[in-house]
């Protein structure tokens, strides 16, 4: 196969491999017929299934992407030199809620996991030493380095334990402090989300002292906590802060340590949707194979979170005509053009999107990435809209209010509580935060070309595989996952947190 046209409605088709000029393709649509390659056509990118004149629709997933900015030959190439967005400005909303398909078959599949005390499951048992403040970035990465020579406890290991601490990382920053309203409150929720999480077996908060995030309004500012679990030290209130963090994590360590892994029906698993450094196949196969899952993931009980707001617009009356209520509705419309409204205000366009990247890889308007990105969320309700900074509440599909930037969007969907991102790509990144991020390539080349990188290669569906077979996989996939198989971010200990900054620095 040379080519695959996703929609039937669609007038542009994408070339499943390299189309040299002269290539002859039989084109099975209402009018079949013989299209000959006028120019190269990259694999990932649009070939022209018919002649456009300037203005005319591009059709790609059934849906415009855009329109023709100059003429187009059958048989050409279709990028972002001769089409444009068709988006622009603030639009007005109407809440028509579309039938949602029937869940899926709920099966007794379970993964090996951490309980803890408050209730909560973890798929990993890990160490954490989080500053309050940047200032202190080089004694939490002191201390880490330290504990991992001392106890021999690596995270860049290709086994695995059901017992024991599974890492000990730090997690610097450059915040904390000199930060006023939202990015003060954002850091505060970010950190405070952190301690929290599930997958961490113990914490060490370390402060400075001076800084705007104060150690001791951060405690009260956490609610309850395991105490046994969750320890502070405040750098200039001790005489040696190296002597005092070991020993505290030394305690820690002992503790964590006793953990043990058990089974949990995967009903209680939560995991993040992510993409970046898309390409043309992202639509086709890695976000398609996604959604599957987390239609698949919903019907067992658990959770699945779509974030990256900017990479909605142009897809979000789809999400939007899912939501369960009117009231989710209105977040959904709300999340969007408060998003839309922080581009305005910063004079920035709005549509400014994709990067040179996802054009280099086949994408070419904003309504194409948007309408290939958002399968990611399969076909599941709505169940709930959360703020940047908040925590899941609802079983079901979540909406998150976030920017697209693949580092603080993996922190903020970590932070809401998910195990797990599962990061698509047609790029590649080899980047982590401070969750497992599994990378799913969306073509087997890259996933050959990159194998230190990508975890899971949904490129075979585009050569033989069915979509069935392929979930089927990938399930098996994720629950190695969960019950400890590290992925390969962990193992090269490439993990770090970006929390969102929108105003002024002291």
């Amino acid at each position: 196969m040379d080519y695959i046209q996703i929609n039937s409605l669609d007038n542009v088709a994408v070339a499943i491999r390299h189309l040299s000029v002269g290539k002859t393709l039989l084109y099975r649509g209402m009018s079949p017929s013989v299209i000959v390659v006028k120019e190269e056509i990259p694999a990932g990118h649009k070939v022209a299934l018919r002649d456009f004149a300037v203005g005319d629709h591009i059709i790609k997933y059934g849906a415009p992407i855009g329109r023709a900015v100059k003429e187009i030959s059958k048989g050409s190439l279709v990028n972002e030199k001769n089409i444009k967005t068709n988006l622009e400005g603030l639009l007005d909303y109407t809440y028509a809620p579309v039938p949602v398909p029937a869940l899926m078959e709920k099966r007794n599949l379970t993964f090996k996991g951490y309980r803890r005390k408050n209730g909560d499951v973890g798929i990993r048992n890990e160490i954490w030493i989080i500053p309050a403040v940047g200032c202190v970035n080089g004694i939490v990465g002191r201390l880490a380095e330290a504990l991992r020579a001392e106890t021999g406890c690596t995270e860049r290991r290709d086994t695995f334990d059901e017992a024991g601490v599974d890492a000990i990382v730090a997690f610097p920053h450059n915040y904390g402090c000199s930060q006023l309203g939202d990015d003060h409150e954002n850091t505060r929720k970010i950190l405070r989300n952190m301690v929290k999480h599930p997958n961490v077996g113990a914490v060490l908060v370390v402060g400075l002292g001076c800084e705007n995030n104060q150690p001791d309004a951060f405690r009260e500012f956490l609610g309850e906590y395991d105490e046994e679990r969750v320890r502070f030290m405040v750098a200039q209130r001790v005489d040696d802060e190296y002597e005092e963090g070991m020993t505290i994590l030394r305690e820690l360590y002992a503790a964590a340590s006793a953990d043990r892994r058990e089974d949990i029906p995967l009903g209680k698993l939560r995991v993040g949707l992510k993409c970046g450094g898309s390409d043309g196949f992202s639509g086709i196969t890695a976000n398609p194979l996604l959604g599957v899952f987390s239609d698949f993931l919903v019907a067992q009980g658990g959770c699945s979170v779509l974030t990256e707001v900017p990479e909605m617009f142009g897809a979000e009356t789809i999400l939007m005509n899912r939501c369960e209520t009117v009231d989710l509705f209105d977040k959904t419309v709300a999340m969007i053009n408060d998003f839309k409204n922080y581009f305005i205000l910063n004079n920035q366009p709005v549509y400014e999107n994709p990067s040179p990247g996802n054009k280099a890889g086949g994408i070419s308007t904003l309504e194409e990435k948007s309408l290939g990105c958002t399968q990611k969320s399969g076909s599941s309700a709505v169940k709930d809209v959360l703020r940047y900074g908040d925590r899941i509440k609802e079983d079901g599909l979540s909406l998150l209010s976030a920017p697209g930037n693949d580092l603080v969007a993996a922190t903020v969907l970590a932070a809401s509580g998910c195990h797990v991102i599962l990061f698509t790509t047609g790029r590649g990144t080899p980047f982590g935060t401070f969750v497992p991020t599994a990378k799913i390539s969306t073509n087997t080349r890259l996933a050959e070309h990159k194998s230190g990188w990508i975890d899971f290669n949904a490129g075979t569906l585009v050569e033989s595989e069915t979509m069935a077979s392929l979930a089927e996989r990938f399930i098996t996939f994720v629950i190695s996952i969960a019950s400890g198989k590290l992925t390969q971010n962990e193992k090269k200990g490439y993990r770090e947190i970006a929390i969102f900054k929108t105003g002024i620095t002291l």
